[in-house]
């Protein structure tokens, strides 16, 4: 029996059960120390709700209801007469909070979603602010059955529930709900059934670092339904092979590769997490991704430390950064701690994450020349960082995280110099890959079959991830966005007609554009405008992509920060926010890349216009910024693409009309 609950029982064995037993069990399942706020806000809830519950038999109570993919637990939960309802408790809080609210809204969305035995029922967040003078309630319900956040005192809590079991019309008869919604119906639930119902979680990369940070496994927080490529399977291939690797004496290198969202990041996040306590084992999670490094960081930083406090062990945000830099740090940092020595890291397994992102030999030559003072460096960044690892005496493992049509800046080597290094140097190890490598998302169309054919190579099916879990709406969006990306308007618009939960539509109006993801947004789901970094005429939109980002502060501050992405002022690049996503995103779409002749143009604004982007290898970057956009959103966007300014030799109305017209055709509806 799966227990998701420090507490469960009937509510009528709750009602005669001694308070100290209730509290005591809460207790005993809390394993942490328990200070007195936290034992007299549960005998304040206890109290409350034998007052409150006595009208309402048969039904079933939960209290601190685990939600795996947020960390967190929900305070009481109820099933009663078919109906969930999601309370959280604020005990001597005399206002309703608005955060307080969208946390309560956030753990009815999480159960909708993810929480098999919850799909299809009705469920109702409720915050309770025992201090508060008691609020008139409007009922009223979201088109996948959740009702808004109510509020109440906790003495208008038997009124309450009784207003939502009247306002839904029991199953089988048919009068009209109060509230109008004639399809919100009432449906028994069978309380042990829906307890131990899966859940099929699908976190952010923040959460999903947060929930491993805290010890979750990644069978908790990732999905495992038989239409998804199994995340777990993923994870125990790349175990086996550390595990070989270490029994055998050898040193290997594999390479995970996925469509974008598929879950890479996770399965590195993973393996770093499982060993950070380890000192034999012990792993590093690497990455060039700045914005990624410093989220993460600041992500697991604040946490820790919030965590600590409510647990009675403070700590200050110094001690908890320190804690969590040990295993996430920034790539560029590893490989110059190498230069200044001879020595073996003291890691024997690094994850590099978006491997394809590392610097050819001249990239990182003139970096060095010109940055670190070297008088020369002849080697790739691929080679260099595997030459790090092969100065380890026993053995060693690399795990290359590997996105298909990822690369996006000047400079960035592709999959196919981690190969040209391993022939050339490294032939005596180990090599796994996926049955994927040869795709041409990931070998640019070269020979890599030339280059592996001297190598001790052994194919895995495991270490490729085919389905996105990111937009856990569309698993079918990543395919959406390759049409669209190669110009193929009929094969996008056949895909788009599988996307019927993924709201995707089409603008020429920015404000157009804050409002819709406005009204989308529920709880805390983040919302944001992103755009390419080349997208230099979207200024007169009010959309400055020169402007710099502070991306933790964009990604992870609350909504009454006007630095957080939930203000839709700042726009975020794919630099920064490649590796990361939000649940809404407004893509605004430049003549950077424009429809015309059939095909994509590809521009570069330099000084006073545009440019035709002509190196080959610039034009992929110029694609993938686009692709690496239309990808970020896990529930849903809006493209605004300019109208144009016949005044303005820069923005005439044929530089965006053609992108219009084409995303239109790929069955993308305008507004």
């Amino acid at each position: 029996m799966i227990r998701r609950a420090y507490y469960q029982n009937n509510i009528s064995g709750f009602l005669g059960e001694r308070n100290g037993q209730i509290l005591g069990e809460l207790t005993n399942n809390h394993h942490f120390a328990l200070d007195i706020m936290q034992k007299n806000a549960w005998l304040k809830q206890i109290g409350n709700l034998k007052e409150q519950l006595p009208d309402f038999l048969p039904g079933e109570i939960f209290f601190e209801f685990s939600i795996p993919r947020m960390g967190k637990r929900v305070d009481v939960l109820l099933l009663i007469n078919g109906v969930i309802f999601v309370i959280e408790y604020k005990v001597g809080a005399k206002h309703h909070d608005r955060h307080a609210a969208d946390q309560a809204l956030d753990y009815a969305l999480d159960l909708k979603n993810f929480h098999a035995g919850s799909h299809h029922k009705n469920i109702v967040p409720i915050l309770v602010s025992t201090k508060a003078s008691k609020q008139a309630n409007t009922i009223a319900w979201y088109q996948d059955r959740v009702a808004r956040p109510l509020f109440s005192n906790g003495n208008d809590l038997r009124s309450l529930i009784t207003q939502i079991l009247g306002d839904i019309r029991p199953k089988e008869f048919g009068s009209s709900p109060a509230s109008g919604f004639s399809d919100i119906e009432q449906e028994n639930i069978d309380s042990e059934e829906w307890s131990e119902s899966g859940y099929k979680p699908t976190p952010t990369i923040v959460e999903a670092a947060q929930a491993l940070y805290q010890g979750h496994s990644v069978e908790e927080i990732s999905r495992s339904d038989a239409g998804a490529k199994n995340l777990t399977h993923t994870s125990d291939c790349i175990a086996d092979i550390i595990k070989h690797s270490k029994e055998q004496g050898r040193k290997s290198i594999c390479f995970v590769t996925g469509v974008p969202g598929a879950g890479k990041t996770l399965a590195g996040l993973n393996i770093s997490t499982q060993t950070v306590e380890s000192t034999e084992e012990h792993a590093v999670f690497l990455s060039g991704n700045g914005p990624l490094v410093s989220v993460l960081r600041e992500a697991l930083a604040r946490d820790e430390v919030m965590r600590a406090k409510e647990n009675g062990q403070p700590i200050s945000k110094k001690e908890a950064a320190q804690k969590v830099n040990a295993f996430i740090q920034n790539i560029h940092h590893f490989r110059d701690e190498g230069l200044k020595s001879n020595a073996a890291p003291h890691e024997h397994v690094v994850v590099f994450d978006e491997a394809q992102r590392a610097w050819n030999q001249d990239h990182v030559e003139r970096f060095m020349i010109q940055k670190r003072g070297a008088s020369e460096f002849d080697m790739s960044e691929p080679e260099f960082l595997t030459s790090l690892m092969d100065r380890k005496q026993d053995w060693c493992t690399i795990v290359c995280l590997i996105g298909g049509g990822q690369e996006i800046n000047t400079g960035e080597a592709g999959l196919i110099e981690w190969f040209e290094s391993l022939r050339k140097r490294f032939q005596h190890w180990d090599v796994y890959h996926s049955d994927q490598l040869m795709n041409k998302s990931y070998s640019w169309e070269q020979n890599l079959a030339a280059k592996i054919s001297v190598l001790n190579v052994e194919e895995k099916e495991a270490l490729h991830l085919a389905v996105s879990i990111r937009s856990y709406r569309a698993e079918k969006l990543s395919d959406f966005v390759g049409a669209v990306i190669d110009g193929n308007a009929s094969h996008a618009r056949s895909i788009h007609s599988m996307l019927d939960n993924y709201p995707l539509a089409l603008t020429r109006d920015i404000n157009e554009a804050r409002e819709w993801l406005r009204q989308r947004s529920r709880g805390t789901e983040r919302l944001g405008l992103i755009a390419s970094s080349g997208a230099i005429r979207l200024k007169p939109e009010g959309i400055a992509v020169k402007t710099k980002l502070d991306p933790t502060n964009w990604f992870l501050n609350g909504k009454e920060d006007i630095r957080s992405s939930y203000y839709l002022e700042d726009v975020a690049t794919e630099f920064d926010i490649q590796g990361l996503e939000l649940d809404w995103t407004g893509v605004c779409w430049d003549a950077d890349m424009r429809w015309e002749n059939s095909s994509w143009g590809l521009y570069a604004f330099k000084g006073t216009k545009w440019q035709t982007v002509k190196n080959d290898y610039r034009r992929v970057y110029l694609a993938n910024a686009y692709r690496v956009l239309l990808t970020r959103a896990r529930q849903g966007m809006i493209i605004f693409v300019p109208k144009g300014d016949v005044r303005d030799h820069t923005r005439p109305l044929e530089f965006y009309d053609g992108t219009f017209k084409f995303l239109k055709a790929c069955g993308i509806k305008t507004l």
